[in-house]
């Protein structure tokens, strides 16, 4: 039970809210705060309010599962704000930790704010489709100025308490902040100053914040598929245009439509989704972890070279290990130029790349690798060579490490049993590049222990990623899916569809919004990678027996046509801008009639939508009726945290929902019958088949665990 509760303290009163783990507003805290702060206003010995959190953190958001309740509303909440601004006596917030949404929004309606040099606060709900709803619209452009709030509502990012204190957010920086903010509430009751309410200051930029306005709606129209950024223009308009009441009224009515767009659903499933990815079948949270303190990489190309970063970034040593000098220094290179790019762009100071630089060792011996706790083999995508360094890392590391194999499609558990300890194994696909991208997909083997399992999720927090747990199969989660993506990418390329109308429509916010289309994708990550995967696919006879599947690809790689880095793939580079190609399109034509596929005058955009998402949603069904993932929700993040799926359509297991299971499936099965479906294709998954029927979604399926 969330508590806030009234304490005296000589002359002051304290109102210490407790609702861990994050102290977060919820119906019953407000109802617990309004009771707190009805008791200060009764007991009139008291000189001042001093507002102040246990635990961790002070607030650090709201409820944000309220949302989905048809009744919600913010009324309560902010008409608790009101009577604390309007308090004759002064009010004083003490604030840790992350102040967030409704927690900086409390703090802005009191009359004064201390905080710890390491708060962090920020106003965070664009990134859920939404505006604030409790007058963060209204109050922060009054203290802060409207381009500090443009910034900070738009981006959701927070900052630091001394930017928030530069910014006039804050009036006092103490670690001991509970103490400064009851010395600075006794001197504000002491001093006879009139009380500094939020809401009658006048923003300190108001004199220019038109071009600010005007700049921000600039950006909306933009991107009129996130209708929270022109809200945001609007209510920011009204801060500087119009009285706190009429603000306030459009600050409510825009966060009352938003709340329902499917944009604000989509992003709050996300939200969630996210969340739960961390609970994993079998795995309680008090499960045995291993002792991480020293990291080994095994192969330092790009790949490797980005994994290491990620360790260094987080405070790890590291010993990086490849099979010559060359190799080696080629590697090292690749990590010291892109410390020097992020310190270029600012991110990181000089000093601080060179003593994550400093975290590395290397050398060309494997046996130095002996005293890691967690080695992560990165070297090339070939089974061959996979299967050799395991049995070496099986002999060499030491015992209790984790070996963990980077792979995008291969057979962890083949891979695993040639260690000799498959418990101590599981797969770590992470993403391109490896210290920019947040997916991680932590692939679980059939013997993988649990404590390597809990450890490695673990580990992936303190990285910064964005772990999801799958199965082990072609492609795990992400490639499984991304393979019928490129499937029908290039079955369209051959039926006379070029690559810059498939990638555009698969771009268009109008029908998908991904950051990148499937043939740009693929010629930036190498079609070399992704053909070599597929060829290897067909040979070991679990892959498709079909002459013409992923023909295309499979024919630019043996012409050595692998993309941007060779200048030629499904595009030609004319100084890195992809241009039409026409030896690809005689490639096309060519492959079309040597497989007997009829080629069209015209593909309807609509009709590349389809072919591109549907089998993508099937094959999710497909991925959940096996069990590779565990929930609908891991399948969205997969796609929107490592494949440029945009969050505000919610993956493509929410979007599915969104467009409706019953047209999903007549769709699959007109393509079957107008295309043929000798190999399955488009055979439609029995779950999506049945929830179709049952008018279900697919996003609330569950498995029985």
């Amino acid at each position: 039970m969330s508590k806030a509760e009234l304490h005296r303290d000589g002359r002051l009163g304290i109102l210490r809210i407790d609702n861990p783990p994050v102290n977060a507003i919820a119906p019953d805290l407000v109802t617990a705060m309004d009771a707190a702060l009805t008791a200060f206003e009764a007991d009139t010995s008291l000189a001042a309010l001093v507002i102040e959190c246990a635990g961790r953190t002070f607030v650090a958001g709201g409820d944000i599962a309220a949302f989905d309740d048809p009744s919600f509303s913010a009324g309560p909440f902010n008409a608790l704000l009101a009577r604390i601004e309007a308090s004759d006596r002064p009010v004083v917030a003490a604030l840790f930790g992350t102040v967030l949404g409704g927690g900086l929004e409390l703090a802005l309606a009191c009359h004064a704010r201390v905080a710890t040099p390491t708060t962090r606060l920020g106003l965070p709900e664009i990134t859920l489709g939404l505006i604030p709803g409790s007058l963060g619209t209204q109050r922060l452009p009054r203290l802060a100025g409207v381009a500090k709030a443009c910034e900070m509502i738009t981006s959701g990012k927070p900052i630091s308490a001394s930017a928030a204190a530069a910014a006039g957010i804050v009036d006092k920086l103490a670690e001991d902040h509970a103490l400064a903010a009851r010395e600075l509430a006794l001197h504000l009751a002491g001093s006879g100053a009139p009380i500094r309410r939020t809401r009658a200051l006048i923003a300190p930029d108001a004199d220019t914040a038109g071009a600010v306005i005007a700049e921000a709606r600039r950006a909306a129209q933009a991107r009129p598929w996130l209708p929270a950024l022109a809200a945001v223009a609007d209510c920011l308009a009204a801060s500087v245009q119009k009285s706190f009441p009429d603000g306030e009224g459009v600050e409510a009515r825009a966060f009352s439509d938003l709340v329902r767009t499917p944009q604000s659903r989509a992003m709050r499933h996300l939200f969630f989704a996210e969340r739960a990815a961390q609970k994993i079948p079998g795995l309680s949270r008090d499960a045995e972890r291993r002792t991480i303190s020293r990291v080994g990489i095994l192969g330092v190309g790009t790949m490797g070279a980005g994994i290491a970063m990620c360790f260094a970034n987080a405070g790890y040593p590291l010993h990086l290990v490849e099979t010559s000098q060359d190799g080696l220094d080629r590697g090292k290179g690749l990590i010291a130029a892109a410390y020097a790019s992020t310190v270029t762009r600012g991110l990181i100071s000089e000093d601080q790349a060179q003593a994550r630089i400093g975290l590395m060792t290397g050398s060309t011996d494997m046996a130095d690798l002996s005293d890691c706790d967690i080695v992560v083999e990165a070297v090339f995508e070939d089974m061959e060579l996979k299967l050799s360094v395991a049995r070496k890392l099986g002999a060499v590391c030491k015992l209790g490490a984790i070996i963990a194999t980077n792979t995008s499609t291969l057979d962890v558990d083949r891979i695993a049993r040639e260690t000799g300890r498959a418990g101590d194994v599981l797969g770590t696909h992470f993403f391109s590049p490896a210290h920019i991208m947040k997916l991680l997909e932590v692939v679980r083997g059939k013997d993988t222990a649990p404590e390597v399992l809990a450890t490695v999720m673990e580990l992936s927090r303190r990285i910064r990623k964005t772990a999801v747990v799958s199965g082990v199969c072609y492609g795990f989660i992400g490639n499984r899916m991304a393979e019928v993506y490129m499937r029908e990418s290039e079955a369209m390329q051959l039926e006379g569809a070029v690559p810059s109308q498939i990638d555009g429509v698969a771009e268009n916010p109008a029908f998908l919004g991904m950051a990148m289309g499937p043939s740009r994708m693929l010629d930036m990550a190498g079609v070399d990678v992704g053909a070599r995967t597929v060829v290897e696919w067909i040979k070991s006879g679990k892959g498709p027996q079909d002459p013409a599947y992923r023909i295309l690809a499979r024919t630019l790689y043996e012409h050595g046509q692998h993309g941007q880095k060779t200048g030629q793939g499904y595009y030609r580079y004319d100084n890195r801008k992809a241009v039409h190609s026409d030896d690809t399109q005689k490639l096309c034509r060519d492959l079309a009639q040597a497989h007997g596929v009829t080629r069209r005058a015209a593909i309807p955009d609509e009709e590349i939508l389809e072919r591109l998402l549907y089998p993508m949603i099937n094959e999710a069904a497909l991925i959940l009726e096996d069990g590779i993932a565990y929930r609908p929700g891991d399948i969205d993040i997969v796609w929107t945290a490592g494949y440029g799926f945009p969050a505000w359509r919610g993956g493509p297991v929410f979007m599915a929902d969104e467009i409706g299971l019953k047209t999903i499936v007549a769709r699959m099965d007109h393509y079957a019958a107008a295309l043929g479906n000798e190999h399955g294709y488009w055979t439609v998954a029995p779950l999506l088949r049945h929830l179709a029927e049952t008018n279900s979604r697919l996003s609330d399926w569950q498995r029985h665990i």
